[in-house]
C-alpha cells in the first residue's frame, strides 16, 4: 500500500509483536493528549488492550520491517450492536504526517466492510486532536455527537469529547 511518502504493508499482529505495539503507542499514552487512559499506564495493560482477543490489531509497517502505526478493529458493542465496528489507531511519533494514519484507516474501513459490519463508530475523539478530527471527516465520518467538557487534556484542560460516525 502506498500513500504519502511511504510505502506501507499491512500485516495482523501477533502476541510476539507486543515491543512493536507498545513502541508506537507508549509515546502517545504518556502524552495523554488523544486517549482516555491513564498516562502511565503499564505496557502489560496497554498491550492486554490493544492485542486483546475481542480485536483484530494490524501494523502498518515500513519496507525495512518498521512499525510506523499500529490499529485495531473490534465490534464497538456486543448484541445488538455489534453490527458497528470500532477502531483505535496509532501511529508512531517519527512517522507522523507521512499518510500512515490515512493508510490505516483506509484498510480498517475496507476490512470492517469485508467482516460485515454496517457502520463504524469512534466513541471518544478528543476534539482537540485537530489532524484526527479532519482525517475521519475525510473519510466521510460525521460527528453525531459531543461530549462536554468529557475528557481532562494535560496542556489544555478539560475540552469536549467528539462521537463520530460513518455507514459503510
Amino acid at each position: 500500500m502506498m500513500d504519502g511518502d511511504v510505502a506501507l504493508a499491512l500485516r495482523r499482529a501477533g502476541l510476539d509483536d507486543g515491543d512493536a505495539v507498545w513502541d508506537v503507542i507508549r509515546p502517545a499514552l504518556r502524552a495523554g493528549e488523544t486517549y482516555a487512559l491513564p498516562r502511565d499506564i503499564s505496557k502489560a495493560d496497554a498491550l492486554a488492550l490493544w492485542l486483546a482477543a475481542d480485536r483484530e490489531t494490524w501494523l502498518a509497517e515500513d519496507q525495512e520491517g518498521r512499525t510506523l502505526g499500529v490499529y485495531y478493529l473490534k465490534a464497538n458493542q456486543g448484541g445488538g450492536g455489534s453490527h458497528v465496528a470500532n477502531c483505535g489507531y496509532m501511529t508512531a511519533v517519527e512517522a507522523a504526517g507521512r499518510g500512515v494514519a490515512r493508510a490505516m484507516c483506509a484498510h480498517s474501513l475496507e476490512r470492517a466492510g469485508g467482516r460485515g459490519f454496517r457502520a463504524m463508530q469512534f466513541n471518544f475523539v478528543v476534539s482537540t486532536n485537530e489532524r484526527a478530527v479532519r482525517l475521519w471527516r475525510a473519510f466521510g465520518f460525521e460527528t453525531v455527537g459531543v461530549l462536554p467538557d468529557a475528557f481532562e487534556h494535560p496542556r489544555l484542560g478539560v475540552v469536549d469529547a467528539l462521537v463520530m460516525h460513518r455507514r459503510l
